[in-house]
């Protein structure tokens, strides 16, 4: 979607998380409201890189980008999760960000790989927490949800289904099996982390050509959009205080997976000297934007609270 002018781009979690007394409620008002703009993780995803939608290749893009290697191959991200069941079915409730030591990941993985193998896949660790499945020639992929489309819901309104998938079904169960006694959990749960007792099984397909995009670069912790952006051919950089306090136009901040009072309480520091030197789009994951140029700080006769 076209923006009026180049501007920094901040990428925030979604407007209702975000608390009436938050320090960005108060810059709203002051700000132009502009047409919404893709809504969620795939669709916030899509506003900066040509061809992204549910059906991207993910698992292919993110091992090229830690491995090098994708090649032709067809891949398949399987990432570390945590589910829980309740009396509603078994909630997805974390996954790929699970605090794993890499011990801790050689570990469970040499309990999967036999599985994987006699269904003729291979089970690479790209990172302790973001791990990749190389699939046989030919094999046939359902549709799988992306981690955010399933989060907090039940693992049955997201597994493939009919004859295709039921083979993945049974994988996934036998995983869970496997996992869900597993010693390693127990200490985990002991010291206060979450059991990875599932993985997550996302993202099918063959490396595709790099996206386009008009972004100057990111700044990010998020493995795909990282990702996506080398691919691109444009700077990608951690987040951190001072790569953040030197974003400038054409740059994307990703912000969207924190909790809202993590930003006012760490990262507003070096978000408020950008507000205030240079036009800045602040984009929700809801899909709500605004624009704020230096100036509009004098608009004191516009009331808070949108």
């Amino acid at each position: 979607m076209s923006l009026p002018e180049r501007s920094l781009q901040l990428w925030l979690p979604a407007l209702a998380h975000v608390e009436p007394g938050h320090p960005l409620r108060t810059w709203l008002p002051r700000a132009d409201r502009l047409a919404d703009g893709g809504i969620g993780y795939l669709g916030g995803l899509g506003e900066h890189f040509a061809g992204v939608d549910a059906g991207l290749p993910a698992a292919a893009i993110t091992r090229e980008f830690l491995a090098g290697d994708a090649g032709g191959d067809a891949w398949l991200s399987a990432d570390p999760a945590w589910v829980q069941p309740d009396m509603n079915g078994v909630r997805l409730l974390a996954c790929g960000r699970m605090g794993l030591g890499m011990d801790e990941a050689q570990v469970l993985a040499a309990l999967l790989r036999p599985v994987f193998e006699e269904a003729g896949m291979q089970l690479d660790i790209s990172t302790p927490d973001h791990w990749h499945l190389r699939l046989p020639p030919d094999l046939p992929l359902p549709d799988f949800a992306a981690p955010e489309q399933a989060l907090g819901e039940d693992l049955a309104q997201h597994l493939p289904q009919g004859a295709q998938g039921r083979r993945w079904r049974v994988l996934l169960n036998d995983i869970q099996v496997l996992l869900h006694q597993h010693p390693l959990n127990a200490r985990r749960q002991a010291h206060g982390q979450s059991p990875v007792n599932s993985l997550w099984l996302w993202g099918g397909g063959h490396l595709p050509s790099p996206s386009t995009s008009e972004l100057a670069g990111v700044v990010s912790d998020d493995l795909l959009l990282r990702a996506l952006a080398a691919r691109a051919g444009i700077a990608q950089q951690s987040r951190a205080a001072e790569t953040i306090a030197g974003g400038g136009t054409g740059w994307l901040i990703d912000l969207q997976d924190l909790p809202a009072q993590e930003i006012a309480s760490r990262w507003w520091p070096a978000l408020l000297p950008l507000l205030e030197r240079q036009s800045v789009v602040l984009h929700f994951a809801s899909g709500e934007r605004w624009l704020h140029k230096p100036r509009h700080r004098w608009r004191l006769w516009r009331g808070a609270g949108r």
